[in-house]
């Protein structure tokens, strides 16, 4: 069995995990409510503190699905109590981030800003303190929504390999090429 899929979820207090008739899973909690579709072979087994995730066979599509529902289950009931954080960081001469609300205007070395407008369930935050890089902190409960729109904001430029210019996650250790080798 999958040593993922066996372990159960714990339920904090002031969490409720509710199943829907059609195998969608609900979990509220101090930071808001999350959905997510299961599908119909796996059992979902709700007890006072903890949540169990069965499958019918070993079958490889029931074995995969096992660990990855669990681990859904998880981040889902994480992100309802403690919520999930990612900060970005600007690098490169004239890179800038600015907020209004939900809408950010970035200067990326383009010939005009862009204009980027994250989801409403996401909360975002900009700083710049000087000398230090442009920051964006996200913040928001839902894991998948918060890692797609940092992908995409890093694609809009990505950190290039030489002079490490671009969007990168704090912290992110880029691989550096060494440049043109200078001439005799």
């Amino acid at each position: 069995m999958s040593r993922i899929g066996k372990k159960p979820v714990e339920i904090p207090k002031g969490v409720t995990i509710t199943v829907g008739s059609d195998n969608i899973i609900t979990v509220k909690g101090p930071k808001g409510e999350l959905k997510q579709a299961v599908d119909r072979d796996i059992k979902v087994d709700i007890k006072e503190t903890s949540v169990e995730i069965g499958r019918p066979t070993d079958q490889i599509r029931h074995r995969a699905m096992h660990g990855l529902y669990r681990s859904l289950l998880s981040n889902m009931v994480k992100g309802v109590t403690e919520g999930y954080t990612k900060k970005m960081e600007l690098v490169g001469v004239g890179y800038k981030a600015a907020n209004q609300g939900n809408v950010l205007d970035l200067a990326l070395g383009y010939s005009h800003n862009i204009i980027f407008e994250v989801p409403k369930e996401l909360k975002v935050a900009t700083s710049q303190e000087k000398g230090q890089n442009p920051m964006i902190t996200l913040e928001g409960s839902d894991k998948q929504l918060l890692g797609q729109v940092c992908a995409k904001l890093r694609s809009l430029r990505k950190p290039e390999p030489y002079k490490g210019k671009g969007v990168k996650f704090e912290g992110e250790v880029l691989r550096r090429k060494a440049g043109k080798a200078a001439g005799k």
